[in-house]
């Protein structure tokens, strides 16, 4: 049986549980489960993956559920950070990473976190310069034995927050080809709209950035795709539906018609091809992320080129909802973040590792939402199986042995 069909099936069975959607509206409608808080901020960043939050905006999701989203485009996932942790933003379109990070301690000022919903799953990648192209360089293989034969810290490589899921999916990848990131290469911190340009000029070798930036390096005929997100984990993680935990605390009312809003906005994204040109467009503007939207199109629907000639349709592209299993908060991708984070030597102990994202993930409040949208399946269980790109399968069963069993750690 497919994990497809699996998911479907718990979700119905989960369902029977939670109240009927038309009942709870009916409990909304007399006043006893309103939001506290109508009007709420919340950030983003010009990337393809903020769509859920803009289109949930635009198209009315959130009045439908009784609040009002006040969209602030931010320049980058530090700025996120400290205007998320200062309660300057009520949510925001967050990296996976940096909430766990920030949650813990390790990527700014401690803040407890909250995660009440993932947004999508693929849809990044890892991009690298014309000028490696031009010495042979055209994969894992050639990149590693051009690295190795280099001086430590010659090739620098760029990700976009210490903690998030670009630096993560980077380690990840190059460590798969053999290649130790903090040992043999220069790493940056680079905002994603700022990537391009960085590598137009000569100040980096690679990075890995969402879209639609690494397709706008191979149009700007600056770099090319040496490996999409989706290869080196397939439907992982990616952005989630931030708040702070104390946010959640006061204003629960608010965090369930929040999540149900960008919910069944991200169902409306992928439920046809149209819908997914229209948000194309829509996010091209110069409110959302100011380029052309045929630089977003094709990824969006999946059409992918590596600028060396390949062409294909991707079978796990930028999903959004995929009946619903994008976007359930599973305690195993939590989990993840934190075994690389003890990997690479950002946690100097073993965390209790379900317990954190216990805290963080907020499956209570996803449940609440997918039951105020209706006809969201919600699974049985809180952690899912998947197989990387070394081969090795991660279910959370034993975060402890997966974050120490690496050849290439810090």
């Amino acid at each position: 049986m497919s994990s497809r069909r699996r998911f479907l099936i718990g979700g119905a069975f989960a369902a029977g549980g939670l109240l009927m959607p038309g009942l709870r509206n009916a409990v909304w409608a007399a006043g006893s489960d309103a939001p506290e808080k109508r009007s709420l901020r919340v950030g983003f960043i010009p990337l393809t993956d903020c769509a859920p939050l803009v289109m949930a905006a635009l198209k009315g999701f959130d009045k439908k559920h009784g609040v009002s989203l006040q969209l602030s485009k931010e320049a980058s996932w530090a700025a996120v950070r400290d205007k998320l942790a200062s309660g300057e933003l009520d949510a925001a379109h967050a990296l996976y990473g940096m909430i766990y990070g920030l949650h813990l301690g390790i990527a700014g000022p401690q803040r407890a976190m909250a995660n009440l919903m993932t947004l999508n799953n693929n849809g990044q990648a890892i991009t690298l310069s014309n000028q490696l192209k031009a010495q042979g360089v055209t994969d894992g293989a050639a990149l590693q034995k051009r690295v190795a034969a280099s001086e430590p810290g010659s090739y620098r490589f760029a990700h976009t927050f210490p903690t998030g899921t670009h630096a993560m999916w980077l380690y990840y990848w190059l460590a798969s080809v053999g290649i130790d990131p903090f040992r043999q290469l220069r790493l940056l911190v680079v905002p994603p709209p700022q990537m391009v340009m960085n590598m137009k000029i000569g100040n980096m070798s690679g990075f890995c950035v969402g879209e639609p930036w690494n397709q706008r390096a191979i149009s700007d005929n600056v770099g090319y795709t040496v490996v999409t997100s989706q290869q080196v984990w397939p439907d992982h993680p990616e952005k989630i539906l931030a708040t702070r935990a104390q946010w959640v605390g006061e204003n629960p009312n608010s965090a369930r018609a929040l999540t149900a809003a960008v919910l069944e906005a991200a169902r409306w994204i992928d439920a046809s091809e149209a819908n997914r040109r229209e948000t194309a467009q829509v996010i091209a503007g110069r409110a959302f992320l100011n380029t052309k939207a045929e630089t977003i199109t094709g990824r969006m629907l999946g059409h992918y080129q590596d600028g060396l000639g390949r062409r294909w349709q991707d079978a796990h592209g930028l999903r959004f909802f995929h009946d619903g299993a994008v976007n359930y908060p599973w305690l195993s991708d939590g989990i993840w973040f934190l075994t690389q984070f003890q990997r690479w030597g950002l946690l100097k102990q073993q965390p209790d590792y379900l317990a954190v994202a216990r805290a963080i993930n907020r499956t209570d409040i996803y449940r609440q939402a997918a039951s105020a949208v209706g006809n969201i399946a919600v699974p049985q269980s809180e952690m899912r199986s998947s197989t990387l790109i070394d081969g090795r399968v991660w279910d959370g069963s034993d975060p402890a042995a997966w974050a120490t069993g690496f050849a290439i750690k810090r």
